[in-house]
């Protein structure tokens, strides 16, 4: 039976409804090869990690769904239904372009270093082949050097009380639209890139956070566990991969979830 309810019942709640105009996107995380790369390009780590976010005039929250595995057999005449794998759907950033072009440097920078291999080995015994070379080819580099794993996206209200945060493991760009210009009628430039990523951390997730256990949305007083002083930190050994038929790579860092 429905409960009869008054305006001044339910006034607090629907006059408290959060904003979409108040956000904060920072990118952080980038290997060391992939700053030294969009550094030569005149792009400065000030940017990117301030300015940047700045010009992201329109943003998305990141989701996720489920892939089912289905199940015949359990029960009779019922087919039942369980969660198989969880996918991570992509996110789209759409930015003003700056008068210098550095948002534009910046992001077609970073795609170019993905597909860089050829003429910016790393690691490599062969020489770099010349982008201006007729035989030119594209080799990509392998995903601990174009992948960050410390971008944020951080929503907030006008009075900068409450948050949510999520934090992107594994980030790296997969497509970036063509701006649109114009005799017709002057307008700012604007330009849209997708991001895939591996994960997403909802929360804070600093180590600071670990240690006052309000990392991941947890509340301090919720913390089953202890505070630790430091978040886990997993390591891809050389070896990984070379069963998938993957070239075996130096051991490195893929999933940091402290920085």
């Amino acid at each position: 039976m429905a409960t009869p309810r008054r305006i001044s019942d339910i006034k607090p709640l629907l006059t408290n409804l959060a904003q979409t105009s108040h956000y904060q996107v920072i990118f952080g995380g980038l290997s060391s090869q992939l700053t030294s790369y969009i550094a030569k390009r005149g792009v400065t780590s000030l940017f990117y990690t301030e300015s940047a976010g700045l010009l992201c005039y329109n943003a998305s929250l990141p989701t996720t769904n489920f892939t089912p595995k289905t199940v015949d057999g359990n029960f009779t005449g019922i087919m039942e239904k369980f969660a198989l794998s969880r996918m991570y759907n992509e996110i789209s950033l759409d930015f003003y372009v700056d008068s210098d072009y550095l948002i534009i440097k910046f992001l077609e920078s970073w795609m170019e270093f993905i597909a860089s291999g050829s003429h910016n080995p790393i690691g490599a015994n062969a020489g770099p082949v010349s982008q201006g070379y007729r035989n030119y080819f594209v080799r990509m580099q392998y995903p601990e050097y174009y992948k960050c794993n410390n971008t944020k996206i951080i929503k907030f209200d006008r009075n900068y009380q409450t948050e949510i945060e999520y934090t992107f493991v594994g980030l790296w760009p997969i497509a970036m639209s063509s701006p649109t210009i114009s005799y017709i009628q002057s307008d700012a430039l604007k330009v849209s890139v997708s991001f895939q990523y591996d994960r997403y951390i909802a929360g804070r997730a600093l180590s600071i956070n670990y240690y006052n256990g309000d990392s991941n949305n947890l509340t301090p007083s919720s913390s089953a566990s202890t505070p630790t002083s430091n978040a886990p930190i997993y390591y891809q050994s050389a070896g990984a991969g070379v069963d998938q038929g993957v070239t075996q790579r130096p051991a490195v860092p893929v999933y940091p979830t402290t920085f």
